[in-house]
C-alpha cells in the first residue's frame, strides 16, 4: 500500500510538473510572438520558424526514441489525406499568426475556444456523427462568451476575427483526420508530425516568398540590421517554444485520461489569456473578461458532456444480461473454423446500434492513440482510397 502510495505521489508530481512546464512555455510563447509581430509585422515569417523548429528538433527525438519508420502510403492516400493535412497545418499556423498580430492575444485564444463548435460541425456533415442533446446544450455558453468578448473587445479587427476562426476551423479539420490517418496506417503521432511538418514547408517558402521576402526589399525599416539579431533571436526562442508546447502536450496526454487532457488544455488557455493580459497590458473591459471566462466555462462543459456521452456509449459494450452472456460463452467456444466462418457477424449483426457504438468508440479512442485489443480486432490496417 504504501508502494502503491509513493507511485501515485511520483506520478501526480511528473503530472503536475509536465502541465506547469506546458503552461509556462505556452504562455511564454504566445507572448514572444506578440512582442514579435508588434515590431516585425510579419506572420509568414513566424509561422516558418515554426515549422521548421519541427523540421530541424525533430528527427534526433525521432532516432532516441527508436520511432518506427512510417508504413508506404498509397499515392492516393497520400494525396487525398497527408497531403492536405500538411496544407492545413501550413494554413492554420499562418492564419493563428495573422490572427495575434491584428487582436490581443486573449481575445485570440477566446475565438478559438469555438474549437468545440467546429468539431461538432464537421464531426456530423463529413463523420456523420450525432451527438446527445447534453453535448449540444453545452456549446450555447461558448458562443455566448465569444459574442459577448466580441461585442466589447477594445482592440477589434475583423481580420483578426476571420483569421483566428480560420486557424480554429483548420485545427478542428487537422483533429478529426490526423485521427483517420492514425487509425488508417498506425502511424506514431510524432512521425505523423514530423512529416507534415516538412511537407507544410513546401507550401510556406513559396508563400514566405512571395508576401515577407518581397516586402523586405520594400520597407527599409526591415532592411535596417541594426534589430535583426535581436529579432532573429526571439524567432527562434519562438519556434523552440512552440515545438517543446507539442512534446509536452502529447507527453501529458500518454499520462492522463483525454478528459483530465481536456481540462488541462482549457486549463492551459485560462493561463495564456491571464498571462497575456498582465504581461502585455492590452486595454479589457470587466464584460470583455467576462465573455472570455463564459466561454473558457463552455469547453469545461462541452468537456464533460463528451466524457460523459462516451462513458455511455462504452456501458453500451458491456454485457447487460445473463443472455448476453450465455452468447458471448457460446462464441468463445466455437471451433476455429466456425469463427472464421462467422467473424462476428452472429453474434453482433451488421446495421445494429451496437455495431456502431462500438464504431464510434474506436473513433474516439484512436484520436488519443491509445492501442486496445477492440482496436486490433475490428479496425482493419488498410489504405480506403
Amino acid at each position: 500500500m504504501a508502494e502503491r502510495q509513493r507511485t501515485m505521489l511520483r506520478d501526480g508530481l511528473r503530472i503536475f510538473t509536465l502541465c506547469l512546464c506546458w503552461y509556462t512555455v505556452s504562455s511564454g510563447g504566445n507572448v514572444i510572438n506578440k512582442m514579435i509581430l508588434n515590431n516585425f509585422p510579419y506572420p509568414v515569417t513566424v509561422s516558418l520558424f515554426h515549422i521548421l523548429s519541427i523540421c530541424t528538433f525533430m528527427p534526433p527525438l525521432i532516432r532516441a526514441w527508436n520511432i518506427p519508420l512510417a508504413p508506404e502510403l498509397p499515392p492516393r492516400y497520400f494525396l487525398r489525406l497527408v497531403l492536405p493535412l500538411a496544407f492545413g497545418k501550413y494554413f492554420a499556423s499562418v492564419s493563428a499568426h495573422i490572427s495575434i498580430w491584428k487582436v490581443p492575444v486573449s481575445y485570440a485564444h477566446t475565438v478559438k475556444a469555438t474549437m468545440p463548435i467546429w468539431v461538432v460541425l464537421l464531426s456530423r456533415i463529413i463523420m456523420k456523427e450525432k451527438q446527445t442533446m447534453k453535448v449540444y446544450m453545452s456549446l450555447v455558453p461558448i458562443i455566448s462568451g465569444v459574442f459577448l468578448a466580441t461585442m466589447t473587445e477594445l482592440s477589434f479587427d475583423i481580420w483578426g476575427l476571420v483569421s483566428a476562426l480560420a486557424a480554429t476551423l483548420c485545427f478542428s479539420l487537422q483533429n478529426i483526420f490526423s485521427k483517420k490517418v492514425l487509425r488508417d496506417t498506425r502511424m506514431h503521432h510524432l512521425r505523423l508530425l514530423y512529416i507534415l511538418g516538412c511537407y507544410a514547408v513546401i507550401f510556406m517558402v513559396p508563400t514566405w516568398i512571395l508576401v515577407d521576402l518581397s516586402s523586405f526589399f520594400i520597407n527599409s525599416a526591415v532592411t535596417d540590421t541594426s534589430h535583426w539579431h535581436w529579432t532573429l533571436i526571439l524567432l527562434i526562442i519562438s519556434g523552440f517554444c512552440n515545438f517543446a508546447q507539442n512534446m509536452v502536450a502529447f507527453s501529458i496526454l500518454n499520462l492522463i485520461s483525454p478528459l483530465s487532457y481536456s481540462v488541462a488544455n482549457a486549463t492551459k488557455r485560462i493561463m495564456v489569456i491571464t498571462v497575456s493580459l498582465l504581461m502585455l497590458q492590452n486595454p479589457v473591459t470587466s464584460t470583455n473578461i467576462m465573455g472570455m471566462m463564459t466561454a473558457i466555462v463552455g469547453v469545461f462543459a462541452y468537456n464533460k458532456a463528451k466524457y460523459d456521452a462516451n462513458q455511455e456509449a462504452k456501458r453500451k459494450l458491456l454485457p447487460v444480461s445473463s443472455g448476453d452472456l450465455v452468447s458471448l460463452n457460446r462464441h468463445q467456444e466455437l471451433s476455429a473454423e466456425q469463427k472464421v466462418l462467422l467473424n462476428g457477424t452472429a453474434l453482433y449483426p451488421q446495421h445494429t446500434e451496437y455495431q456502431y457504438g462500438r464504431t464510434g468508440l474506436l473513433a474516439e479512442q484512436s484520436q488519443y492513440n491509445r492501442q486496445t485489443s477492440i482496436g486490433t480486432t475490428f479496425v482493419s490496417n488498410r489504405f480506403d482510397v
